[in-house]
């Protein structure tokens, strides 16, 4: 079986998978947790090593992706609101999302097991921790059809990859194909 993950397409689908995060009694940790990755775009393990002092206060931060060891800002102005109430309580060198205790990062297994749980609900064999880089990904294109840009922001080497990577080459495939046909119009 090929395990294929896929953005979520629809304003319908994010608020769906936005809100059975809030659920439970990590409600607040996995809905902000969603949030940052759909609204960042950071792989799921650069937004597990946050720590507070590093958003408190600041909406523009640095950070070295673990994958690539590069540098990349993420703009975090928008998310404000959210990431003040979550952190009012956390010390400076707590992770934001932690397991069992604030000096240990939850785990990207933990999270990749729960965003199952999410993907049972909502009926889907195609989420997992890209998801939401992916969602990222897809909706900055749909919105600014820049992929230059994006591909910056993703650190990838070519328009090609990203352009795979968000799914666009499927959908633009299936639209084509869905105005295509051949015998049937007689």
């Amino acid at each position: 079986m090929q395990y294929n993950v896929e953005p979520l397409r629809s304003p319908a689908e994010i608020a769906e998978f936005v809100n059975l995060a809030s659920l439970g009694v990590h409600g607040q940790r996995n809905s902000l947790l969603v949030l940052v990755g759909l609204n960042t775009g950071l792989r799921m393990s650069d937004i597990l090593n946050l720590k507070a002092g590093q958003v408190r206060y600041q909406d523009i931060v640095t950070i070295i992706e673990q994958k690539t060891q590069k540098k990349r800002l993420i703009l975090l102005t928008k998310l404000r609101p959210k990431l003040d109430l979550y952190i009012r309580n956390l010390a400076d060198d707590d992770y934001l999302f932690t397991g069992q205790s604030p000096q240990h990062a939850l785990s990207v297994n933990a999270v990749y097991k729960f965003f199952q749980t999410i993907a049972r609900k909502m009926h889907r064999n195609d989420i997992g921790t890209h998801t939401l880089r992916k969602t990222f990904g897809y909706h900055y294109y749909q919105r600014t059809h820049d992929v230059g840009t994006l591909m910056m922001i993703f650190n990838h080497s070519s328009e090609a990859i990203t352009k795979r990577y968000i799914g666009l080459n499927q959908d633009v495939i299936l639209a084509q194909m869905a105005n295509f046909s051949l015998g049937l119009d007689t």
